[in-house]
């Protein structure tokens, strides 16, 4: 039976963007078909994991980050996937873990899958379990749509709830502000606005854009910037109108392109380069914390 062959692992994992983001009609089982083109980007946390005598989980923050809703029970993603890995591998000496969080909470940047994933890869490692790539990205899927693409980190396109990832060829750079919101959204009542929203209408399977992947293939800040966009958009901003003005803001500021991050209130804007970036930050930061960010960057790693 597997037992602990380090002291510790520390695993750093990124947040996640969507800059494209195609929801279907709901399903029978109540998820929504998803077509999303992932990036990466340069905002990260931090799990260890070490053995224990029970399984414990902590959190604390980088920056001004507010990590007062982050639960600290079994309902804690980290901690499912410690178990659920146990689990899988047959191991029985518990972990106790400890989240360093660089990604903004309830924001729309999967800080949470974040988490998640990098939790499988700490415990992976600290276990010496070497579980094939397939397999811990089938147990990312168990957990949650957006967690193994924590674990692929880059640009990559997203089906089905969003959990079968495929690498997108991606030879640019991009340079990011991202405005976050100290109030978080629920993904759950974005959703259900989006239902709302569109009930009645005949809504098509979703796809990603031919002109965004063409796009990452090139490396083309500004064609990308003309082939992003967000079908939860329109709920998000409906449930939080205050949204659609900082983006406003960011575009008379001369950003490329602005889009809620998922389902919010992050709000993102693409920007030419770094210089080009911190002109827009300066603007925004009358509205919110504005964090600036570069894409593509690496999934889940030991550090």
């Amino acid at each position: 039976m597997p037992e602990p062959v380090l002291a510790e692992v520390s695993v750093r994992a990124p947040a996640k963007i969507n800059l494209h983001l195609g929801v279907g009609p709901v399903r029978a089982d109540g998820f929504h078909p998803l077509a999303t083109a992932y990036q990466a980007i340069s905002l990260f946390s931090t799990v260890t994991a070490r053995p224990a005598e029970e399984w414990s989980i902590t959190c604390t923050a980088s920056d001004d980050i507010d990590v007062s809703s982050v639960p600290l029970d079994d309902s804690n993603l980290a901690l499912r996937a410690a178990r659920l890995l146990a689990e899988h591998g047959g191991v029985t000496t518990p972990v106790s873990l400890h989240i360093d969080k660089g990604i903004p909470v309830a924001g729309g940047l999967a800080g949470g899958s974040a988490d998640g994933a990098a939790a499988l890869l700490a415990c992976d490692t600290l276990w010496g379990l070497r579980t094939p790539r397939a397999q811990l990205l089938e147990l990312a899927g168990r957990l949650g749509s957006d967690v193994p693409f924590g674990l692929v980190g880059g640009s990559a396109a997203g089906h089905g709830r969003g959990e079968v990832v495929t690498e997108l060829g991606d030879v640019g750079t991009y340079d990011w502000v991202v405005l976050t919101n100290p109030r978080g959204m629920s993904t759950p009542a974005v959703y259900a606005e989006f239902d709302e929203l569109t009930d009645g209408q005949s809504i098509p399977d979703p796809e990603i854009p031919a002109e965004l992947i063409d796009a990452l293939a090139a490396g083309d800040v500004r064609a990308l910037a003309g082939s992003v966009g967000n079908d939860l958009q329109p709920a998000s901003l409906r449930l939080r109108p205050e949204l659609a003005e900082a983006m406003q803001a960011g575009l008379d500021a001369s950003a490329l392109a602005a889009l809620v991050s998922g389902s919010g209130p992050t709000c993102l804007f693409l920007c030419e380069d770094t210089g080009h970036a911190r002109q827009v930050a300066d603007v925004l930061s009358a509205y919110g914390r504005a964090v600036l960010a570069s894409g593509p960057v690496s999934g889940a790693r030991v550090l």
